[in-house]
């Protein structure tokens, strides 16, 4: 798995990050390390498309974000549509 826009919402999904928890988190749970080009392009597009927000954080250079609604729903969807290739190819390979 190493679409941006899903790593970065599924990041998002548990609470508010700046990009380099972004990148450590995705690390984490993905083992895919996005670059800072790839990580920033990505917030830039889910920010213009309404799935994330920036949040006031602390005084220092890191801007976190959040996941909004639209977001989630987008998520949950994408996820699910996941979830329906993964099972078929699972049960094909089971078939095969």
């Amino acid at each position: 798995m190493s679409d941006p826009t899903l790593l970065v919402l599924a990041s998002l999904a548990d609470g508010d990050k700046h990009g380099y928890a972004m990148m450590e988190d995705i690390e984490s749970f993905a083992q895919t390390r996005l670059g800072p080009g790839t990580l920033y392009g990505a917030i830039t597009r889910l920010e213009q498309r309404g799935w994330i927000k920036p949040v006031a954080g602390n005084h220092d250079r890191r801007q976190p974000y959040r996941i909004t609604g639209a977001g989630r729903e987008h998520l949950t969807d994408q996820l699910g549509q996941l979830n329906r290739v993964v099972k078929a190819g699972l049960s094909r390979l089971k078939e095969a």
